[in-house]
């Protein structure tokens, strides 16, 4: 035994006798409609958005569903996303790293901050921004932006510009690269202990 809907009436009990020549008796019609979605701030990639009543039409003038919509989000120029965390590497000029001094960085309200930057500052550090990443969804506040520098080494140097960096490498003691020293004291001593 198979038990099975109607094929006339699709099992609803109903049979339309002189069907809508635009609906064919479903009571549906297809049409385009735009919608004005409001996003909230914070929402990341994947956030679910529901619109209630403004999916496909139910049958036979049932009521209509419900729309989702999926937030895909497009990357930055300037910015990376971690949650409510925003980063951004900024290239620092080698003279600025060595004597200190200020950059002025962007913000996602449009406004510029400035930070600070010790002297003998080095590549790969980072600098905290309380509150200026992203919105809480849930509007719980905001989130930290982080500055990593990264230190860029001149290019396309002058003829004066060169001298005065082999004049500094000349009075170089090591004591000004401690970290470069330390490492090829240990890789010298790496050397002599796989020759004995």
């Amino acid at each position: 035994m198979v038990e099975r809907a109607c094929g006339v009436c699709r099992g609803t009990g109903k049979v339309i006798a002189k069907p809508c020549r635009t609906c064919s008796g479903a009571g549906r019609v297809e049409k385009d409609k735009t919608l004005q979605v409001k996003v909230p701030a914070g929402v990341d990639e994947g956030t679910r958005i529901r619109l209630a009543g403004e999916g496909e039409a139910g049958m036979r003038g049932g009521p209509a569903g419900d729309l989702y919509i999926f937030i895909s989000l497009k990357p930055h120029r300037v910015f990376q996303r971690e949650a409510t965390m925003l980063y951004c590497t900024v290239p620092l000029p080698i003279t600025t790293a060595a004597l200190g001094g200020e950059i002025e960085v962007p913000s996602l309200d449009g406004q510029r901050t400035q930070v600070k930057i010790p002297a003998g500052t080095q590549g790969g550090k980072q600098f905290r921004l309380r509150g200026k990443g992203m919105p809480a969804l849930n509007g719980a506040g905001m989130g930290d932006m982080v500055i990593q520098v990264r230190v860029e080494t001149p290019i396309n140097l002058s003829k004066r510009q060169r001298e005065l960096l082999e004049e500094f490498q000349k009075i170089e003691t090591g004591e000004q690269s401690p970290e470069s020293t330390g490492f090829f004291s240990r890789l010298k001593s790496f050397w002599e202990d796989l020759t004995e």
